[in-house]
């Protein structure tokens, strides 16, 4: 019986990631799941492992987001078994997509991550916007120190709309 629960958790993550075009993170998949109370988030970060494991999600992690979405492999197992998610959880994941896309997509779309190089003994944050998988800016800023670097990122996630209004006011 645990193994069909499990499965069927499976499923709706599985169909979870298949009703959007981008990748959304583990903390959106999980806010739907635990809201929705269809399972605890310990039980979740188990079936999204295995997921992972199995190579039926992706998952990258940037800064301290983890990203997922979904592979060929796992929509192909998805159209084999999603009739066995119930019709009223498919209609709970497409309306709350419905409701959120745009939500969702912008929370996804900003991206700010750091690293060190040694050559120069500085930080660079790198710092980004995409639509529909589109860049559309993506700037790389040097900085002395990791505590600039996770607060022009922290920043960057906050502001990031003025500064690229600023951006296309100033240069076209």
């Amino acid at each position: 019986m645990l193994e069909d629960t499990l499965t069927l958790y499976k499923l709706i993550v599985l169909y979870i990631l298949s009703r959007i075009t981008f990748p959304i993170t583990n903390a959106q998949v999980s806010d739907f799941i635990l809201q929705k109370e269809y399972t605890d988030y310990l039980t979740l970060q188990q079936v999204i492992s295995e997921l992972t494991e199995a190579r039926l999600v992706s998952s990258e992690t940037i800064r301290n987001r983890t990203h997922l979405s979904i592979t060929p492999e796992g929509r192909e197992t998805l159209r084999f078994f999603q009739n066995r998610i119930h019709h009223g959880i498919k209609e709970d994941v497409d309306t709350y997509f419905r409701e959120n896309n745009f939500r969702l997509r912008s929370e996804v779309s900003v991206l700010g991550d750091y690293c060190y190089l040694p050559a120069v003994g500085e930080y660079q944050a790198h710092l980004t916007v995409t639509e529909k998988g589109v860049p559309l800016a993506d700037i790389k800023l040097s900085v002395p120190t990791e505590t600039m670097a996770m607060t022009v990122c922290d920043n960057w996630q906050e502001k990031n709309q003025n500064i690229y209004q600023y951006l296309v006011e100033q240069l076209f």
